[in-house]
């Protein structure tokens, strides 16, 4: 299949996952969309919002319809390293042997990440980085494709180890879920208060998920975009001269050249999801938002004022 028939049946398969995920999934389009685009690009994704919003549910929809492993973590201050990893025991033959732990999956929800000590979250995000992890000096690869969403709960800082900012970059979105619609939140009580049959049915296999990461990666970009997309992440640091007074005003900290990786790769599956062959400034633009929100980092002025992350990416465009 050449590669002008692969974006196409992409599209057209796309199409298809997102209405599978409804069947499951009231809403939540630009949530399951950057999800998506994530997963497709090869990135991972941090998810902000109050409990009780179907994250775990959307989750495992997803992994259905993609055909995908899928392993749920809650994260607690208890909780080790090798809970997530796996550990070695001695069998009846006195020899040693490794047990897997729930990172071995496709797709892995990290519940409520920041609620666990540095030492616990640090293990998680090797695995995120090198898609391998070595357990007693083994080095055992994971198994492809491999996406983490973790989740954090935007409103209780008691007992949370907030994510440190070079761990945070690691993660290609962040997300922000937030409440249904009236008429959603009307469906979504209708349709889980009843007796419901609803299965969720495969629409791919691993092998061609990771087949549309590397078309994605193969799809080619016009210098001026890339220009941009750079531009636009030299404009968040406040000591870069071509950022503006807004920006010298409210940020402390500016994002890293990650978030340029990123901004291209999501525009390159953004561009894909519409049936585009090459990605445009508006592509770039519509990913932003999500790429950049939690690369920035605002100072007492900002958070005094109200003066929120979307609205200083705004700015920038």
């Amino acid at each position: 299949m050449s590669d002008v028939a692969a974006i196409q049946n992409l599209v057209q398969k796309q199409k298809e996952l997102k209405r599978e995920i409804a069947k499951i999934i009231v809403g939540q389009d630009d949530v399951v969309n950057q999800i998506l685009l994530s997963i497709f690009s090869g990135g991972h994704a941090l998810l902000v919002g109050v409990p009780g919003l179907a994250k775990t549910l959307m989750v495992n929809t997803i992994s259905q319809a993609l055909g995908l492993d899928f392993k749920r973590i809650q994260f607690t201050p208890d909780l080790m390293p090798s809970d997530i990893l796996g550990s070695e025991i001695l069998d009846e033959n006195r020899q040693f042997k490794f047990i897997k732990g729930p990172i071995f999956s496709n797709i892995i929800l990290a519940d409520e990440i920041n609620r666990t000590p540095p030492k616990t979250q640090a293990a998680l995000l090797e695995a995120m980085q090198e898609r391998a992890v070595t357990i007693a000096g083994h080095h055992y690869k994971l198994a492809l494709p491999y996406f983490v969403l973790a989740t954090q709960n935007p409103i209780e800082q008691e007992g949370t180890y907030p994510l440190p900012e070079a761990q945070l970059d690691r993660f290609m979105f962040a997300i922000k879920l937030d409440y249904p619609s009236f008429a959603e939140e009307v469906q979504v009580v209708k349709s889980t208060t009843s007796v419901s049959d609803v299965t969720v049915d495969p629409l791919f296999t691993s092998e061609e998920i990771i087949g549309y990461q590397q078309l994605i990666r193969k799809i080619p970009v016009a210098d001026n975009v890339i220009e941009y997309a750079v531009t636009l992440v030299s404009k968040t640091r406040p000591d870069n001269p071509l950022s503006n007074e807004f920006v010298r005003n409210y940020l402390d900290w500016g994002a890293g050249p990650r978030a340029s990786q990123n901004l291209i790769l999501a525009a390159k599956a953004h561009a894909a999801f519409n049936g585009k062959f090459s990605p445009d400034i508006e592509d770039v633009q519509a990913v932003a938002i999500g790429i950049l929100r939690h690369r920035i980092i605002k100072n007492y002025k900002a958070e005094a004022e109200g003066i929120s992350e979307e609205k200083i990416i705004e700015k920038l465009f």
